[in-house]
């Protein structure tokens, strides 16, 4: 079986720090790699893959600011499509614009929609719901007007997420600082318990960082560390009484709530999008309606046994049973029997 894995260019594959898109199509591929599978990596030319690295892209467009990204992202998905006959299958994991070249080469396609940036792309994926196989990350976030093939949540490295038994005394915050991942929410729960609370993240909003966030960080309670990446990364996730994910839209996965849990840290999250299909209320975390809720939650958190954490993440998301699902699809897909 010979996958073009198409992955997004906003970041190298796998990212350095920042690149939630980036860092799953790196986490698929090098298992389906390690499974026998020929795969193709279509991404930036700095990427790293035990798969064959194919790359028209220098470098990630929001790494290297001198990059055009729409010019980028038309020389990177054209790459692909030129050389499709190569392939029994091409995995797009880009968002919407390979979609435009599917009908232009007759091998199989699978699109893995990773959320909906706006309401005013799903047309772009409605045009092409008959030509491309659609997978969702996450039941909550499938679209009511698509079709799709499968549902496949993500998986990750449990080998990269050492369990800590402890934890800390400590909150985290682990996201984007933006207000949709709730950054002013953890900050104002933990002012109001008293924690310390440490927050790691690329700023992705200014405006939002000055007037919520920047104010508070006092270097004692409220610290920011920025985005971290490697065993920072894993430190931080793991060395915490709870992480906070406060998030103020519909989550289409998350990340980071696997992650923290792989490391024994439980999570309270708004009941939002994916949450409740990652977080079992009161056995790996808490699901709150409200921010009092939430700051209830943190009192309440020393009733989570932190290696139940850990076995959800080792029952139902690893990178080993995201990569079987996705081989048992392509299968289908090739043969002609999937469902959708």
């Amino acid at each position: 079986m010979r996958i073009a894995m198409l992955a997004p260019i906003s970041w190298r594959t796998p990212p350095r720090h920042y690149g939630p898109w980036e860092l799953v199509t790196s986490l698929l591929t090098e298992a389906l790699v390690a499974k026998g599978v020929d795969v193709t990596l279509f991404a930036t030319a700095d990427s790293e893959t035990a798969g064959t690295l194919a790359a028209v892209v220098p470098a990630g467009y929001s790494e290297d600011r001198t990059l055009d990204a729409k010019v980028m992202e038309m020389l990177h998905v054209s790459h692909v499509f030129e050389r499709a006959g190569e392939f029994d299958l091409i995995h797009n994991q880009a968002d919407f614009v390979p979609l435009a070249f599917s009908r232009l080469v007759d091998v199989p396609q699978v699109t893995t929609i990773h959320g909906f940036s706006s309401e005013r792309i799903v047309p772009v994926f409605k045009r092409y719901e008959d030509r491309v196989h659609y997978v969702a990350i996450s039941d909550a976030d499938r679209h009511a007007d698509l079709k799709y093939a499968a549902t496949i949540h993500h998986g990750i490295r449990l080998d990269e997420f050492p369990f800590d038994v402890e934890g800390s005394s400590d909150l985290l915050f682990f996201g984007r600082i933006h207000p949709d991942k709730g950054a002013a929410d953890a900050i104002q729960a933990a002012l109001a318990t008293g924690d310390r609370l440490l927050m790691a993240g690329i700023i992705q909003d200014e405006g939002y960082y000055a007037r919520e966030v920047e104010p508070h960080i006092d270097g004692e309670q409220i610290i920011f560390n920025g985005p971290v990446g490697g065993a920072a990364r894993t430190r931080a996730l793991g060395h915490a009484k709870a992480l906070l994910h406060l998030i103020h839209f519909d989550e289409p996965f998350g990340l980071s709530v696997v992650e923290a849990m792989a490391c024994g840290t439980p999570v309270i999250a708004y009941n939002r999008g994916s949450m409740p299909e990652l977080i079992e209320h009161g056995v790996t975390g808490f699901l709150v309606e409200t921010f009092d809720e939430a700051l209830e939650a943190i009192s309440r958190i020393g009733e989570i046994d932190r290696s139940a954490c850990r076995k959800a993440v080792e029952t139902r998301f690893t990178v080993q049973r995201m990569a079987d699902r996705y081989l048992e699809l392509y299968r289908e897909i090739i043969d002609g029997t999937v469902a959708g």
